[in-house]
Parts: structure tokens; sequence; C-alpha cells
């Protein structure tokens, strides 16, 4: 139902007349009336109870009704259109009405309404509601679901109707949209409006509908999300996303599911780049230096395996957290490495660089294996050891990576079992690497003295 517009019902009265009845926005066609039924049935002048009416439809709208009126006037027989398409142009009369009933509607909030509008708030996302209610009442609602926070808030330009947004200058309009909270007797046009600009003003515009009406909105917005249950095909057909339940308190579901893939992208990545960089400089310093490199391709052909296929499954399936909703949108022209990702890339970067290259030139004196007779055998101890200390690195950086902007980076660790799983598994297929495919590797066993300094070098990181 459209509360902006009135639409006519034709009922017989008599062979002469036709009673023609109006319903629709209570103060639109209380406009237009100049009379009224009482109790008795009996028409009165509406000139000196208008202002009863008025004060009525604003109480009711004050307590989050939304208010319809029903009126009639007579016509004559030979008048009345004939089919749908003579009725479509029918529109409402200036005076003459006789008011009917005022109606008040109740459209309570569904259950979690308000928890999932301040949860948005919380996030940085700011929520507006447009509807086609009466301003009172679409005050009232704001105020019930938590949109508006206290009565403070209902003063312009936190609270505007349709008709004066839609009469603003396009720049005024613009500058307008952004202090918009509220927008009462809407048309579907002025919701896309209002997308459009905020949208211009560079601001990332998600917009729920569930009607036809809806559909260029939907459209336009950066996200659409249109009603699974209510909504209609044309809706659906413009939207991005589908909420099956119909429940506001989907979209925190998507807002937390679309910040934890993004999170989960920049945690892989800051992964994936610490281990391209330190292998990158390790045997980059070492070749031009010695002229040999302490981990050869197969040796790197395990880290790649390690980055790419078992550090994405760890960190891409991180469940989302609700410190993810208290974190600041992300803008659309932010970076996707942060300040904080370089600073975590670039000192774990180094530490391994650091401590590899003194094995490196080092490692025989850290070792005791300065005086082995067997040289070839000292140096695949050697080099077994900076891969190991190596592989161990980036297995405890895995955890690094699951919290870059927390101290504590084992926080909440033990939840996540696949995480937990990928780790063992990779401890394991190490260790196995290291004891017993050393041909393979081009590697040697090490006593438990190396092994040691491999796992405190990778949890120093």
């Amino acid at each position: 139902m459209s509360f902006n517009i009135s639409f006519p019902v034709f009922l017989w009265q008599s062979d002469a007349e036709v009673h023609i009845h109006w319903k629709g926005a209570a103060e639109i066609v209380l406009a237009a009336c100049s009379g009224y039924l009482d109790s008795n049935g009996c028409l009165q002048s509406i000139n000196e109870d208008k202002k009863f009416f008025e004060a009525a439809i604003d109480e009711m709208a004050a307590s989050s009704l939304r208010c319809v009126a029903l009126a009639y006037r007579l016509c004559e027989q030979e008048k009345v259109p004939s089919d749908e398409e003579s009725c479509s142009d029918w529109v409402l009369p200036e005076d003459n009405l006789v008011l009917l009933a005022i109606v008040g509607i109740k459209d309570p909030c569904r259950p979690g309404v308000k928890d999932a509008v301040k949860i948005c708030m919380d996030a940085g996302v700011k929520v507006r509601m447009v509807t086609g209610d009466n301003i009172q009442t679409a005050k009232a609602i704001a105020l019930e679901c938590g949109i508006l926070s206290s009565a403070k808030d209902v003063t312009e330009p936190t609270i505007i109707e349709g008709r004066v947004f839609r009469a603003l200058p396009e720049k005024e309009r613009e500058q307008k949209a952004k202090k918009i909270t509220v927008m009462g007797r809407s048309s579907p046009n002025d919701k896309l409006l209002l997308v459009e600009a905020l949208r211009k003003g560079g601001d990332v515009v998600a917009v729920t509908g569930d009607g036809t009406n809806d559909a260029p909105a939907l459209h336009e917005a950066d996200i659409g999300l249109s009603m699974g249950i209510q909504g209609t095909e044309v809706a659906k057909e413009s939207s991005d996303i589908i909420i099956l339940d119909d429940y506001f308190s989907s979209v925190v579901k998507v807002v937390r599911w679309g910040r934890s893939v993004y999170a989960n992208i920049q945690k892989f990545i800051q992964f994936q780049l610490t281990v391209n960089v330190a292998a990158l400089v390790i045997n980059v310093v070492a070749a031009i230096s010695s002229g040999d490199v302490p981990l050869n391709s197969v040796q790197l052909l395990w880290v790649n395996l390690i980055m790419d296929t078992l550090g994405a499954l760890a960190l891409a399936t991180e469940p989302p957290t609700d410190n993810l909703m208290h974190r600041s949108p992300v803008g659309r022209r932010e970076p996707l490495i942060t300040n904080i990702m370089w600073r975590n890339l670039l000192i774990q970067a180094l530490y391994q660089v650091t401590v590899l290259l003194v094995l490196n030139f080092w490692g025989l004196t850290v070792l005791g294996l300065e005086d082995d007779c067997d040289r070839e055998h000292a140096y695949k101890v050697k080099n077994s050891l900076i891969f190991n200390a190596f592989v161990m690195c980036q297995i405890f950086n895995e955890f690094n990576a699951r919290k870059p902007e927390e101290i504590n980076c084992f926080k909440g660790v033990t939840k996540n079992h696949l995480f937990m799983g990928i780790i063992g598994f990779t401890l394991t297929l190490q260790i196995i690497i290291i004891e017993f495919l050393g041909k393979f590797t081009s590697t040697v066993r090490l006593d438990w003295q190396p092994w040691l300094v491999s796992v405190g070098i990778g949890i120093i990181s």
C-alpha cells in the first residue's frame, strides 16, 4: 500500500449516482475534504472541526501509527470511467470530499532491529530511513528502532520531507544528503535522488527495498539488498544480495562477513609478501656474496606451497569476529595494504633476513662445525638449519598475520580448528622432510639442538 497516493474505489449507491471512495495519506485526503460524516451518519461541515482531525492525525503519527484517511464524493453515473485505463487517470480532487474515517495502523519494529541498528552505527555505518509515511510517524518509528537516538535529533536537516529534498538544487542536495537521517513522505524518485547524491559525495551506499518502485534505487546503489520473502521479482533482479528472511539484522551479517573477507585477504597478502621479500633478499644477498644460495629450488617450492595453498586455507578461513564491527569503514580509495600491514611486513622481513643471513655467513661457528673435517656435510647442516628456521618463521608468522592489529596474536586461535589443523599438518610435513626426505630436498637430519634453535627463531618472530 502506498500512503502517498489515493486510490478511487467505486461503490454503487443508486441508479443515478455513484459513491467514489478514496484512501491514502491522511493529511492529503483531509485537505481535500469539505465535510465529514458524524457518528449518526449525518453530513457535517469540516471547517470547524478540521483542527481536531489534524490533531488526531498528529497524535497517532507521534505514536508511530501510520495514518490512512477514507473519504468519498458523489458522481453522476455517466461520468464514471468504464475501464481500468480510464480509472487510472483519476486524481484526488482538491475539495468536495466527505471524510469517512481516519485509521491508525501499527507496524511494530521486528525483534532485533534496534540492536542491529546500534551495531551498524558502532561499525561506522550510518542507517537512514526513507519512507512514504507522515513525517511525525517517521520520527516516532526512527526513535523506536534507534535510528534517532533521542528527541533532540529530530531537527532539520536530520529530518526532511521528500518534496523539500527534491526541490533543492543539485549541489545543495549533495550537501544536505550527508546530514539526512530520516526522510518522510518520500516518493521512489526521492529515494533514487538520495542514493545518487550520496554516491556523488563519495559515500558507499547500500539500499534495502522490497517493491517494484525500489528497483531504480537498488540498481543505482553500490550494494542493493532486496527482501526474499516480501520482495518483488523486479526488486530481486535489481539487487546484488537477497535477504532470505527479510530481517534487517541480516544486514549486520552481510557487513560482518564482508569485512571478514576483506580482512582475510589483507592477512594473506601480508603473510605472502613477507615470505617473498625474505626469501628473495636472502638468496640474492647470499648469491652475490658467496656465489651459493642457502635455499634451493625444491625448498623454495615447499615454502611456496606453505605460502600459497596452506597459508591461504589457514588465513582465508578465519571466521568473523565482533572486533570487526568496531572498525571504521574502508573508503573507496584507501589502499589494500595499510600502514600497519607495511610496518608488520617490513619488521618481520627484516628480522627473518637478518637472522638467516647471520646463520648463512656465521652458521658454522654458531653450530660449532667450523673445524669439522667433512666440510660438505657441515655446509649441508648449516643450510638445513637455515631452511628449517625459515619454515619455522613462516609457520609462526601465520599467527602474526591472524591478528595484524593486535598484540596478542594467539587470541581465539584454538577456536579455529582448521587453522590449528593446518599448522599441525605443516609442522608434521616439515619434520618428515628434514628427517626422512633429505635426499629429495638436499638436507640432512638435524639433532635436537638445531631443532631447538629453529623453533626458537620462529617463536621470536
